[in-house]
């Protein structure tokens, strides 16, 4: 999408990004005030109050509107709370981002019970809960009303292991292909009402998260070599395809899985012939 198109692809909607903290989900609140939204950022806890509010006054200073919003995820009161403040603020929501999510790794035998229940209590859990309340006012609003083609738009952020297997994260890798699934139910089930419903699988992107696997040169080099495309994705990468999803250029795509890894997904081990 070109530069022209992405700054008034979404004038006049409000966007709602979970885990808008840092990384991923900052990247995607700045990009979708870029096309024109207001942009909601949520964060978990005060510990992180003071990262978003930054990221609200660089969208700001960018001639954005973005305001910080608390709430865990995976906890029910909270969420419906967070989107009341989003409505009580701008009257309307028209674009979710379910970006947040978490990792506690430890191999299988050693995983406990509790650090298996939070993951999926954010990454999966807080994903439904998001989603239903984002549902429920798109279907309350209706389509119309001239800001787009659609009622709603939700994009899911996943991960490449919602399909590949990763030894070590069990529960993340759970929770993104529970991901993947409620994506496609809901996307069958909201399609009739003009509410579309994608999600973002990326690999390798350059984030705190996963910065031992890139922080050094020999570290880069070997993560490299799961990557064809030759680079290390960035937080951009990610964002541009979430603007893409969440504007009318992207109206008949529903129920899609946009892949952003570099051919992380596609055996780069086979580039040999195996």
């Amino acid at each position: 999408m070109g530069s022209r198109t992405a700054a008034g692809a979404l004038a006049g909607q409000v966007a709602l990004v979970t885990g808008a903290t840092r990384g991923i989900g900052a990247a995607c609140a700045a990009a979708l005030a870029g096309a024109g939204a207001r942009v909601a950022l949520n964060h978990r806890d005060a510990a992180a109050e003071a990262e978003t509010a930054a990221v609200a006054r660089r969208i700001a200073g960018d001639g954005g509107e973005a305001m910080p919003v608390r709430a865990d995820v995976s906890d029910e009161a909270e969420v419906r709370s967070m989107f009341d403040a989003v409505l009580g603020r701008w009257g309307r929501l028209d674009i979710l981002v379910a970006n947040a999510g978490i990792q506690r790794d430890a191999p299988l035998h050693e995983m406990s019970l509790a650090d298996w229940n939070r993951v999926i209590a954010v990454n999966l859990t807080g994903c439904f809960l998001c989603c239903r309340e984002a549902a429920r006012e798109f279907l309350r609003r209706g389509a119309g009303g001239g800001v787009s083609r659609a009622a709603g738009k939700i994009v899911c952020i996943s991960s490449v292991h919602e399909t590949i297997p990763w030894a070590g994260h069990a529960n993340y890798a759970a929770s993104k292909g529970g991901v993947a699934m409620l994506v496609a139910t809901m996307a069958q089930e909201l399609a009739a009402h003009q509410v579309r419903v994608n999600r973002v699988a990326p690999g390798a992107i350059r984030t705190a998260i996963n910065r031992d696997a890139w922080r050094t040169p020999e570290a880069e080099a070997r993560l490299l070599e799961l990557i064809p495309y030759g680079r290390v994705g960035e937080v951009d990468d990610v964002a541009r395809a979430v603007v893409w999803l969440a504007s009318d250029a992207s109206d008949y795509v529903n129920g899609a899985c946009l892949v952003v890894d570099g051919g992380m997904s596609l055996f780069p081990a086979f580039r040999g012939n195996g």
